[in-house]
């Protein structure tokens, strides 16, 4: 018996809007506070009409639609539209410079581009450098969708697993982008995973404050609700203050979050609503103990630490719900493989030890099928089989994951390998901090040595660097205690709240 092939995402979407068209789909909340629901039907029917606007404009299978706007139902209509054109998504961030818009539009060759009449003079700017790209702007509050919908015929055939869906740039917290690519197959594997780890079902609802155009909010969320069925409430933006609220209101029983997001939470919301029935929330990177037992207090559930990059398509670790913790990234999530291996060696680590988190897979189906038009790179990140992460972990007595940092996170001191993340976590254990970030810089004597960028909380006053190498001294090995401590107002970041490293320099320091 020959292997069948796996699904499309445009087959999984077909699927939903058939098999669930009277179910709700979206739930959208706008700036103004104004809610717009469709169904399943209703909202392939706007996809629908969306791509026959795509099509006429000329954009056809494998072209690139450039996409450049904030949370809206014109970014998830023309996402689905291009799922079912066979064309490739390029999201992009809606606050991006006219020349990283234009970097991504050169790269993917893009042929038409959506961007918001908020940003009308940034985009088309972006735009100039290539009169080829058919500009249209939309309103991100709009929920008719007028200027985009109708005028062209859709293709007979739906596109094939193999096709590509999207290209997806990485964040660029270590280094600048690279463009991830994603096929149909991908995204149709990502969606069914994560259904099935959140337990997801047709009746649960989704809350989505994090931005569509990155991987978490398409991956985690979305394409896990089209698998089931489910629903999805769209915010306009994240509001610390508002998160709990919106969930209550809008009835959400499944959500996503970063660390950064949880700590804003934790210290701008008023308290736990009335009605919230929140009982599964992921998570990314570690909190502290007293940040986790906060926001599981506040929401009412457990959340569950995940693991997860653009490339590996589903979060390949979990936490499982009876053992979420602050610190513990969970086990390797079903349908998924993982190994521990020694960075650069290949052989696997025995358990305690620090290796390289890599992720096995067929490339195109459970792992992205390359970086774009870097071929070099692509064999270099893979090892056989396993993509190389470039994250290390190790795994506890209890076989689970603990994060330790990138390959660039752990620091040669005098010869002692020193992981920043650990000299983070013992900085944000204190009461007056509110995150820190750790890097290494050149030393003659040691060759580097951790420098630390704290950020205190608001509330906090008087504290000063000696308080806090103390704080260190009392719980670090000396090879693991700051050489210096600067006190900044904020750490550079992306769009959900990573912080990108490489931009810290002395220059970021307070004056």
């Amino acid at each position: 018996m020959g292997v069948s092939a796996p699904p499309s995402f445009a087959q999984r979407w077909q699927r939903a809007t058939t098999v669930a068209g009277d179910r709700p789909f979206l739930v959208w909340e706008g700036n103004d506070g104004a809610v717009r629901q469709w169904s399943y039907a209703e909202f392939g029917e706007l996809a629908d009409d969306v791509a026959g606007f795509l099509a006429a404009r000329g954009v056809q299978r494998g072209d690139a639609v450039h996409v450049a706007l904030s949370n809206s139902p014109a970014f998830v209509a023309v996402w689905l539209a291009v799922t079912v054109l066979g064309a490739t998504l390029v999201p992009s961030d809606p606050e991006a410079s006219a020349r990283e818009l234009a970097d991504s539009m050169r790269r993917t060759g893009a042929v038409a581009g959506i961007g918001s009449v908020r940003r009308a003079g940034r985009y088309r700017e972006a735009a100039a450098a290539r009169p080829s790209v058919h500009v249209t702007l939309v309103d991100e509050d709009d929920t008719v969708l007028s200027a985009i919908r109708g005028g062209g015929t859709l293709p007979a055939a739906p596109p094939g697993p193999g096709e590509r869906l999207a290209v997806m740039f990485t964040s660029g917290t270590t280094s600048q982008p690279k463009g991830v690519v994603l096929t149909q197959a991908n995204y149709a594997f990502t969606g069914d995973v994560m259904a099935a780890a959140a337990a997801l079902g047709p009746g649960d609802r989704q809350l989505v404050a994090l931005p569509m155009f990155h991987a978490n909010a398409q991956y985690y969320s979305f394409a896990a609700a089209i698998s089931v069925g489910a629903s999805v409430a769209l915010l306009s933006r994240f509001s610390a203050s508002g998160f709990a609220a919106q969930a209550a209101r809008h009835q959400a029983t499944h959500a996503s979050l970063f660390a950064a997001p949880v700590r804003m939470i934790l210290a701008r919301s008023a308290g736990r609503p009335d009605g919230l029935r929140l009982r599964h929330c992921w998570y990314a990177q570690n909190l502290t103990t007293a940040q986790y037992d906060g926001i599981a207090g506040l929401l009412g559930c457990r959340p569950r630490q995940l693991y997860g990059t653009p490339e590996t398509g589903p979060a390949v670790i979990t936490s499982h719900p009876l053992d979420a913790a602050a610190d513990v990234m969970g086990t390797v999530t079903p349908g998924c493989a993982v190994e521990l291996r020694a960075p650069g060696a290949g052989a696997e680590v025995p358990a305690g030890a620090v290796g390289e988190i890599v992720v096995g897979g067929e490339r195109g189906r459970q792992v992205f099928a390359g970086y774009l038009d870097d071929p070099d790179t692509t064999e270099r990140s893979f090892d056989g089989g396993w993509f190389r992460t470039g994250d290390l972990a190790y795994a506890d007595d209890q076989g689970r994951f603990r994060f330790a940092g990138r390959r660039g996170d752990i620091l040669k001191v005098s010869g002692e390998n020193v992981s920043t993340v650990e000299v983070e976590s013992v900085l944000a254990a204190h009461p007056a901090v509110f995150e820190a970030a750790v890097v290494g810089e050149p030393d003659p004597v040691r060759d580097e040595v951790p420098v630390a960028y704290v950020v205190l909380h608001e509330t906090a006053s008087g504290v000063s660097a000696g308080e806090l190498t103390a704080w260190c001294a009392a719980r670090l090995s000396p090879a693991k205690r700051p050489r210096e401590l600067r006190f900044v107002a904020e750490l550079p970041r992306t769009s959900v709240g990573k912080i990108r490293k490489f931009l810290l320099t002395g220059d970021q320091r307070q004056p």
